[in-house]
C-alpha cells in the first residue's frame, strides 16, 4: 500500500509536507508518493536519497486557497490534489493526504472517487481531545446546511470510524443540541432524533457542548456549520490556555521553579491539545480514503495524517461504511428501512 501526499497543499508546502512524508516513511516504513512540482520537491529533499519508500509524481499545477474549489479542480487536471486523488482512483495508492484547500480536496474526492452508494453528502470527521480520550465530531465543516437524513448517515459513519479505526468497542453517539431533553433543539435536530434512535447504533440522545470534552460521548453529530465553529473554537481555547499558562509561569520565579517539578505533566498536556498529534480528519462517505489536514500543518501533523490514512486503509473503513449502509437500508428513504440489529 502506498499513500499519495499532496506535496503542494498547505501553508508550509512543500517544505513541511516533504519532511512529514520522510518522517512517516522512516518511522512507519510506509511507502509514500509525493505529488507536486518535482523540481521543488527534490530541492526540499536536499539531495537525500529517498530510497524505495519515497517516489515522486510530477504535478505542475496548484489549486490556490482563493480559487473556487470545483471550478479549479475541473480546470487544473495536473494539480497536485487532482493527481493525488487520481492515484487512489486508479489503485496506485491506497489513500491520499492533503493539507491544501479543504474545498478542493472535497471537490477532487467527489469528482474523482465519487460517493459511497447510499451516502448523500460526505462529512469531515474531526477528532478532539476529551477527559477520557478522544471524541469524533462530524460534520466538521463539509456541509453548512443539512437535512435529517444527512445527520443519520453521519451518525453511522462516525460510529464505524470510532469503532474500526479508533478501537472503541461500542461507540456512544450523541446529537449536539442546546439541551439533553428529547424536545430540545432546532427543527433539524428534532427531526433527526428519532432517526438516530432507530439506526442500530449506540445512540445516547442529545448532548450539550460541554459533553464533547468530558468524555461522556465518543461521537458527536451536527451540521457542518456548527461543527466547524466548535472545532475552531476548541483550537482557539486550547492555544489560549497554553499561552496563558506560560505567561503566568513567567510572572514568578517561584512558579518557574515549581514548573520544573511539573514539566512532564505540562508536556503531556501540550501533546493532548496539539492538533498536530491528531494528524488529519477523514472525509467519510467518499469511495476512497481521503485525509484532510489542517492548512498550517507542520511535518509532525503530516506524518500523523499519513498514520491516520494507514489506519483507515488497514481497518477497511470504506468497505465497512459501504457494507453497513447497504445493510441498514438508510439510503432507501429517511428512516424507512432502518436496521433492527446493531451495525
Amino acid at each position: 500500500m502506498k499513500i499519495a501526499v499532496d506535496a503542494m497543499g498547505g501553508d508550509f508546502a512543500p517544505g513541511e509536507i516533504v519532511k512529514g512524508a520522510l518522517m512517516a516513511a522512516r518511522e512507519y516504513k510506509q511507502a509514500v508518493i509525493l505529488v507536486g512540482d518535482e523540481e521543488r520537491i527534490r530541492v526540499e529533499l536536499g539531495g537525500i536519497d529517498p530510497g524505495e519508500l519515497i517516489s515522486i509524481v510530477h504535478a505542475p499545477e496548484v489549486v490556490d486557497m482563493g480559487e473556487h474549489p470545483a471550478v479549479a479542480v475541473r480546470r487544473k487536471k495536473n494539480s497536485s490534489i487532482v493527481r493525488a486523488t487520481q492515484l487512489v482512483k486508479d489503485g496506485e495508492a491506497g489513500a491520499l493526504v492533503s493539507a491544501g484547500s479543504t474545498g478542493a480536496a472535497m471537490a477532487a474526492a467527489l469528482l474523482g472517487l465519487g460517493r459511497i452508494k447510499g451516502i448523500d453528502r460526505p462529512a469531515i470527521a474531526g477528532v478532539l481531545p476529551s477527559e477520557k480520550g478522544y471524541t469524533v465530531l462530524l460534520d466538521a465543516g463539509a456541509n453548512v446546511d443539512c437535512k435529517p437524513q444527512n445527520l443519520l448517515q453521519f451518525s453511522v459513519m462516525g460510529y464505524l470510524y470510532a469503532k474500526r479505526v479508533l478501537g472503541v468497542a461500542n461507540p456512544r453517539v450523541g446529537l449536539l443540541s442546546n439541551g439533553e431533553e428529547e424536545t430540545k433543539g432546532s427543527e433539524l435536530t428534532l427531526a433527526a432524533y428519532p432517526l438516530l434512535q432507530q439506526a442500530g447504533i449506540n445512540f445516547i440522545g442529545n448532548i450539550e457542548g460541554r459533553d464533547i470534552f468530558r468524555g461522556t460521548v465518543d461521537v458527536v453529530v451536527c451540521d457542518g456549520f456548527i461543527g466547524n465553529v466548535v472545532l475552531k473554537s476548541a483550537e482557539g481555547i486550547a492555544g489560549a490556555l497554553y499561552n496563558t499558562l506560560k505567561e503566568e509561569i513567567n510572572r514568578s520565579w517561584l512558579a518557574k521553579i515549581g514548573i520544573v517539578m511539573a514539566v512532564k505533566a505540562l508536556m503531556r498536556f501540550k501533546k493532548r491539545i496539539d492538533y498536530a498529534e491528531y494528524g488529519g480528519a477523514p472525509l467519510l462517505g467518499v469511495n476512497g480514503v481521503s485525509i484532510i489536514c489542517h492548512g498550517s500543518s507542520t511535518a509532525k501533523a503530516v506524518k500523523n495524517g499519513i498514520r491516520v490514512a494507514m489506519e483507515s486503509v488497514d481497518n477497511r473503513l470504506v468497505d465497512s461504511i459501504l457494507d453497513s449502509i447497504s445493510q441498514t437500508g438508510i439510503n432507501e428513504g429517511v428512516g424507512s428501512k432502518l436496521a433492527k440489529r446493531s451495525v
